[in-house]
């Protein structure tokens, strides 16, 4: 694997053209596939989970399955509802939707308990998930019939309404996204390198790449169905980890340029380049990818998602790093020899020395409290990563249900009207009960006493008698109860624990030979949040054992493969515990623009903990290669460590910037979920390349010197030597 690279970037550079046309090729062929094949996305069966998910698949068998439904509110503009202009306005949508090939049926309008509202109950066609995408003619009918009735006030709601409202504002707030990060992430590129040239094959390479990977994902989705995530982690780590694989190699490239001083061309430039970053960046994709699969343990659909996006951009942003890359340097190295040979005047190049010393003040300073006071040091950053990281004990998790969803959604404010004025739409737990046919009778008169008892019970609602839906066959039979409050409230998640532990054992419990289990929104959420708390365990597990194991791998070393793991824990648990400060209170709420749950969303944590691990393996690798490239060409250990870090600072430090930039504009998103994961990958990739690399690592690696690469030391000769080691063929000024 040492000499792969090596061998990648020299057909590259000597085949230039035929690497770069390849490569945008093969960007083609991978989007044109997707398109061509489509995305297969998940469907209702693949996000069942626990009791609840058991529940469904029972309803599933006897088509008593929860349908997707919007509902319609008519209500007047000002003064009382005019009831003959209301009915009017009814007969009219009932027809219009009756018509629509989307609708299943259209029921009898209900009036609110004080008179002033309507509603419309109109069911679709086809499975749950499948409502967002045929309710749009649903919601045009809705618009007509409003326009054609100026003085009422017609409006629709439901989930598939909802789903595609958060659909349409996510997408919005990626584009929005990418129009922050974009020109900030150019800007800071300008800065490091002082060339829009330069500047923009990091940005070329991670866009096609992240162009690459979509299409690649829609061909993965035929495999591991996609749930509607997959897209948007390839955005959000494509452009972090496309960029920084393009700026290590780009700043080992310059370096070993700076060093021949003119007497190597761009081919040999390369070759080595490709030696020591290029080997860098392949053990640090694969520690992502190997990190990232351990999230196919959770068997869960939307971490399979992500974990499948994820995989599949970093794969291709490390390819392109190592085929296309080497080629675009070769060819911009020619361009920059010929303008150098007419170049006479060479202050510019003078003051690029002074910029660039300026800069190695700037890090020496950072790196002055470690290297002459390392335990003094190693204790004060152990100490701030450990306080950041106390709030991560008192954590809260919650499944965010469409209650938390932003009220910039139509359908959301709609929402608000109409379980302010039917309360029992607000939740409702399904009871479901499968039997042998025979005992049909005797299962829906327990279900029916059921129900009577939910409804002496302040936690359900008080509504008419409750009924009971049997399958054709007479094995499943299904039960409503409505709960007045909020999925994720106390008072909900109270009245599913009631209605699992008194009220289903004490009626159709004692019922023999019958299965029962309880869905809804609240044990769908509940079952959730306990389905990822038992895989937690297993996932960190592996986690830290394949992050071990690569990492021996990687550098020989069991120490260094402790300390790195412990330091990512370090780093990881610190931003944790930064979004619990932030997330789970209420301080922050006007300043990032959210509404607390409360609690983290359940699927935040495990999903950060795995990629952080995999996002500070960069770094980690990174900055240790070089301080091992150091000791193999004979430095002492304190040296090294010293060389290795300070040379590798700023680059470090500058593509954090980039992670960060990216990162940080997701807390301007809508999403309270999305919100959490950018403000926590933000904070942890700042502290990862400031307080662990410039502080607690040097601190840590200088008070060990030599014992920290036991049981093996570097010796000579093992790596390449700062550019003597490939001794160029060709292309020598």
């Amino acid at each position: 694997m040492r000499n792969r690279p090596v061998r990648m970037a020299r057909w590259s550079a000597r085949h230039p053209w035929s690497a770069i046309i390849g490569w945008f090729v093969f960007v083609v062929l991978c989007l044109g596939a997707g398109i061509a094949t489509g995305t297969e996305e998940a469907t209702t069966k693949d996000f069942w989970v626990g009791e609840a998910g058991r529940a469904e698949s029972m309803a599933t068998e006897g088509g008593l399955q929860r349908r997707p439904t919007e509902h319609v509110l008519i209500s007047s503009k000002s003064g009382p509802l005019d009831t003959e202009a209301a009915g009017t306005a009814v007969r009219e949508l009932t027809d219009r939707m009756t018509r629509l090939p989307e609708v299943d049926s259209v029921a009898a309008p209900v009036r609110s308990r004080d008179g002033s509202t309507l509603r419309v109950t109109v069911v679709l066609k086809g499975a749950e998930l499948e409502g967002r995408k045929n309710v749009v003619p649903l919601l045009e009918q809705t618009a007509k019939v409003a326009a054609g009735h100026p003085d009422l006030v017609v409006e629709e709601t439901g989930s598939p309404a909802i789903s595609k409202g958060v659909n349409d504002q996510r997408d919005d707030d990626l584009a929005l996204s990418e129009r922050i990060t974009l020109p900030v992430t150019l800007v800071i590129l300008l800065i490091v390198f002082g060339s829009v040239v330069m500047a923009g094959v990091p940005l070329l390479l991670a866009l096609s790449s992240i162009a690459a990977a979509v299409g690649l994902s829609m061909l993965a989705s035929h495999v591991l169905p996609d749930a509607g995530v997959g897209t948007n982690m390839i955005l959000l780590i494509g452009l972090a980890v496309g960029v920084d694989y393009t700026l290590f190699y780009l700043k080992r490239e310059r370096e070993e340029r700076a060093r021949a001083e003119g007497r190597l061309g761009p081919e040999a430039l390369v070759e080595l380049a490709a030696a020591t970053a290029g080997r860098a960046i392949v053990v640090s994709g694969l520690a992502v990818i190997v990190s990232t699969a351990t999230l196919y343990l959770a068997t869960d659909v939307i971490f399979s998602s992500l974990a499948t996006g994820t995989i599949l951009v970093v794969a291709v942003a490390m390819a392109s790093s190592l085929t296309v890359l080497p080629a675009l340097l070769v060819k911009i190295g020619h361009r920059t020899d010929r303008r150098a040979a007419r170049r006479t005047d060479r202050r510019t190049a003078r003051r690029a020395d002074r910029r660039t010393a300026e800069n190695g003040r700037v890090f020496a300073a950072l790196l002055r409290p470690a290297r002459r006071r390392p335990a003094a040091t190693l204790c004060v950053s152990v100490l701030l990563m450990l306080g950041l990281a106390a709030p991560v004990l008192g954590m809260k998790l919650i499944d965010p249900g469409k209650d938390t969803f932003s009220r910039d959604i139509p359908a959301m404010q709609v929402y608000d009207r109409l379980t302010v004025k039917f309360p029992e739409l607000l939740v409702k737990h399904e009871v479901v009960a499968r039997s042998a046919p025979d005992r049909a009778p005797q299962v829906r008169q327990a279900l029916l006493d059921l129900g009577r008892r939910a409804q002496n019970d302040p936690l359900f609602a008080r509504n008419a008698e409750p009924t009971v839906r049997t399958s054709a066959d007479g094995r499943i039979s299904v039960l409503e109860l409505a709960v007045p409050y909020p999925a994720p409230s106390d008072r909900a998640i109270e009245s599913l624990d009631h209605l699992r532990q008194v009220y289903l054992p004490a009626t159709v419990g004692t019922t023999a030979g019958v299965e029962t289990a309880v869905s809804g929104d609240v044990a769908r959420g509940q079952d959730y949040v306990e389905h990822e708390s038992g895989k937690l365990p297993l996932v960190i597990g592996f986690l830290l054992l394949l992050t071990f194991v690569m990492t021996v791998w990687a550098f020989r070393s069991v120490v260094i493969a402790l300390i790195t793991v412990l330091l990512n824990v370090l780093s990881a648990a610190a931003a944790l515990g930064v979004l619990v400060l932030v997330f789970q209170g209420t301080w922050a709420e006007n300043l990032l623009d959210f509404t607390s749950l409360g609690a983290i969303a359940s699927r935040v944590p495990l999903f950060l903990f795995v990629i952080l691990f995999g996002l500070s393996m960069d770094y980690q690798v990174f900055v240790v290669s070089r301080i091992k490239e150091a000791m193999d060409d004979g430095m002492p250990a304190r040296a090294a460590v010293l060389e290795g870090i300070g040379r590798s600072a700023k680059v470090v430090t500058s593509a954090a910037m980039v992670m960060v930039t990216v990162f940080a504009a997701f807390v301007f998103l809508h999403l309270t979920e999305m919100k959490q994961m950018g403000l926590c990958l933000a904070v942890a990739v700042l502290l990862d390349a400031v307080v662990i690399r410039l502080m607690i690592l040097p601190s840590i690696l200088l008070l060990l010197g030599e014992r920290a690469w036991w049981p093996r030391r570097p010796t000579p000769g093992t790596s390449v030597p700062r550019g003597r080691s490939i001794r160029p063929t060709r292309n020598v000024v």
